[in-house]
């Protein structure tokens, strides 16, 4: 008989399980009040609880461990300097969206050398985690694979689901069994609805297919995500001004939904351009400084290095410190904008 199933599937590689991998990297006492912590800080600003401006700043992706912990040092430094007007934390990305094909990101491809070495990437991942909250310095990043959250999610304070997932059942699905409070980014067309309504089904219990930590298929039952909130990333033209978030907090109003806005200063906002950045962030700040409660915190895709450069593979060859991503503005630059916002705030 024919086979009528797998028909395109190449291989399937075992995977380590959650469980096992947690083992082998376990979440320490300490790690874990540096994680419950800045949720607790981070559900609080949501909740205008806590006065702070919320800061989520790092690379576009992480490709280069050591770059990174380097990166991650000069972060905590200047959080401690500026913890009392604003709660910093670190964008550690894993994974990328492609809208056609391109490097994924260091979990499905650490070596970057189309090897998709999974096991080793998750290990590469929850390592830097480790090692970042271990300084002291919460972490965020965008969850793309469905799987992944079960391997990672204990050392994350915030978690993004992208413009491009925002609409997915299966996301909107995932974020409800979060534990940490979760950013939907408006759809790349601009629209706020995919967002909003990702809001309202991410607060609300559901049930799904899904993995447990030890790695086997399982019906996974949540109990709805409280803390969903809106991020601003632009669209067609961008939308970190008055009007956009008038408009933004009106649709959420309805809903009866946390009147919080994140501003993401890059991707369509900033046109696409490091450049740009400054000034998104600066707007958004001035909105705040003039009365503008629901701007609760801001992005900024930022690195050692200003701008981006192509990934050939060869990490020994490529500039360190520089996005093989979206550009990124220097830390030099995230430096004085964020010392600019404590002055200001």
């Amino acid at each position: 008989m024919k086979q009528t199933y797998d028909i395109n599937v190449k291989a399937f590689k075992p995977l380590i399980s959650p469980a096992d991998i947690k083992k082998e990297l376990p979440i320490t006492d300490d790690l874990a009040r540096v994680v419950i912590q800045g949720r607790k800080d981070v559900e609080a600003i949501l909740q205008k609880r806590d006065p702070r401006l919320l800061v989520i700043a790092g690379p576009c992706s992480i490709h280069d461990i050591d770059a990174a912990l380097e990166y991650a040092e000069k972060l905590n430094a200047l959080r401690e300097e500026v913890k009392d007007k604003i709660n910093l934390i670190m964008r550690v990305y894993f994974e990328k969206p492609r809208t056609t094909v391109g490097w994924k990101g260091l979990i499905n491809d650490p070596f970057l050398d189309e090897s998709h070495n999974v096991d080793e990437g998750l290990r590469q991942a929850r390592s830097l985690l480790i090692d970042i909250n271990r300084m002291g310095l919460p972490t965020a990043t965008e969850l793309l694979d469905p799987i992944t959250p079960q391997y990672i999610d204990g050392l994350l304070t915030w978690v993004a689901i992208g413009a491009r997932t925002t609409e997915s059942q299966t996301h909107r699905e995932l974020a409800s069994g979060l534990s940490m409070p979760v950013g939907f980014k408006n759809s790349t067309d601009g629209s706020l609805d995919s967002a909003v309504n990702a809001i309202t089904a991410a607060g609300t219990p559901q049930t799904f297919l899904g993995i447990n930590p030890e790695g086997r298929a399982c019906v996974v039952c949540t109990t709805g995500n409280p803390f969903g909130h809106l991020v601003l990333r632009g669209g067609p033209s961008p939308n970190y001004d008055p009007v956009s978030i008038g408009k933004a907090r009106e649709k959420l109003s309805r809903k009866n939904l946390l009147d919080a806005v994140v501003i993401d200063c890059s991707h369509d906002n900033s046109g696409k351009k490091c450049t740009g950045q400054p000034f998104v962030f600066k707007s958004a700040l001035d909105q705040r400084l003039d009365g503008n409660t629901a701007i609760v915190g801001l992005m900024l895709e930022s690195n050692l290095f200003e701008g981006c450069q192509k990934c050939d593979g060869n990490l020994k060859a490529m500039k360190y410190g520089v996005s093989i991503t979206d550009e990124c503005i220097s830390f030099q630059s995230t430096e004085k904008l964020i010392r600019c916002a404590l002055d200001k705030l």
